[in-house]
């Protein structure tokens, strides 16, 4: 890590991921943030629940579950231990943990590890929480009201002005999140767009689904969402190494370049999501207390869990991305 002044994207890209990055270190995101993954199972019950009807709806068969952004593979490995209680009949799973950091010790060998995510695959991609942390330049407009990209000093944070956002860089602005006026800031999305361009170009057939707090252009925050995350507790962004830097998803610029290969873009928050496969926050009925004790516990305790997956002003106002990607006919015309 060094003094020298950089563009947020540049900057952030070293701290999260460069040699002793963040998203480096032994503990992982689970040592320092809770997603849903890390909240409770039932969020990888309701993916297992996913991956099924994702199979169904491509007629059975072996399909391939992505999680791209694993961490240490917490969600792959609820998944695995959910579907058999899903599936009885078995689903045969091809499973691919995409993360930059090493495989950890002891993990499921029925798990494939990998950097980058697999092509071609036939069955769902689920991103929980990564979008967020792809890096992106960061614009600000001066009292000319001209964006201009905000230069960030490694070693503490401090930010200043630089050049004019020009390209295809002014260009999304102007598209996705037009200035507020002086002062204003805006995270500029277009490597997120093209990143999930990417992704959902990776399916042959299937699902992609983009998991993220998001905000939409009619409702952009005036001055962006830039925000470190250590230990827990939200804290001064700085890139050196030492914390998390994310910020809100612009999902609908992300919807748009997923479709532009042919995947119709749904959106939903988590709430609605979650409730469609089976996850509601529903407290069992107090008569089950008497004719099954250890049973009503047990389902007070889940919908507790799911309670906090679904809460508004929480977890339930993630927004789900989900596009799907439909197999190629072959042409038997004979033309």
């Amino acid at each position: 890590m060094t003094d020298e002044w950089r563009g947020w994207q540049e900057a952030a890209e070293t701290a999260l991921y460069g040699d002793g990055g963040f998203y480096r270190s032994p503990e992982g995101p689970a040592g320092h943030f809770r997603t849903s993954v890390h909240a409770s199972g039932l969020f990888a019950t309701a993916v297992a629940r996913l991956l099924v009807r994702t199979a169904q709806e491509l007629g059975g068969g072996a399909v391939d579950l992505v999680d791209l952004g694993a961490g240490r593979g917490e969600l792959l490995t609820g998944v695995l231990a959910a579907l058999p209680d899903i599936a009885p009949a078995g689903l045969p799973v091809r499973a691919y943990a995409v993360e930059i950091a090493a495989r950890p010790p002891g993990l499921d060998p029925r798990i494939t590890w990998c950097a980058e995510p697999p092509q071609g695959v036939r069955g769902l991609l689920f991103a929980n929480e990564w979008l967020d942390n792809v890096p992106v330049p960061v614009a600000e407009t001066d009292e000319d009201g001209v964006d201009r990209y905000v230069l960030v000093r490694t070693a503490d944070g401090a930010e200043r002005l630089g050049a004019p956002v020009t390209g295809a860089d002014a260009e999304w602005l102007r598209r996705w999140w037009p200035s507020a006026g002086p002062g204003s800031r805006a995270e500029i999305g277009r490597p997120r767009d093209e990143a999930w361009g990417r992704a959902v170009a990776t399916l042959s057939a299937g699902l992609a689904v983009a998991v993220d707090y998001a905000h939409v252009r009619e409702a952009r925050p005036p001055y962006g969402t830039l925000a470190g995350f250590r230990a827990g507790r939200e804290v001064r962004p700085v890139p050196d190494g030492s914390c998390d830097l994310t910020s809100h998803v612009a999902l609908d610029a992300c919807a748009a370049a997923g479709a532009e290969g042919g995947a119709a873009p749904e959106v939903v928050d988590q709430r609605t999501a979650l409730r469609v496969l089976g996850i509601g926050g529903e407290r069992p009925p107090l008569a089950l207390a008497s004719t099954d004790p250890a049973g009503y516990v047990r389902a007070l305790a889940a919908a507790g869990e799911a309670a906090e997956l679904t809460a508004r002003g929480g977890l339930g106002d993630f927004r789900w991305l989900m596009q799907r990607v439909a197999p190629i006919v072959p042409d038997s015309s004979g033309d």
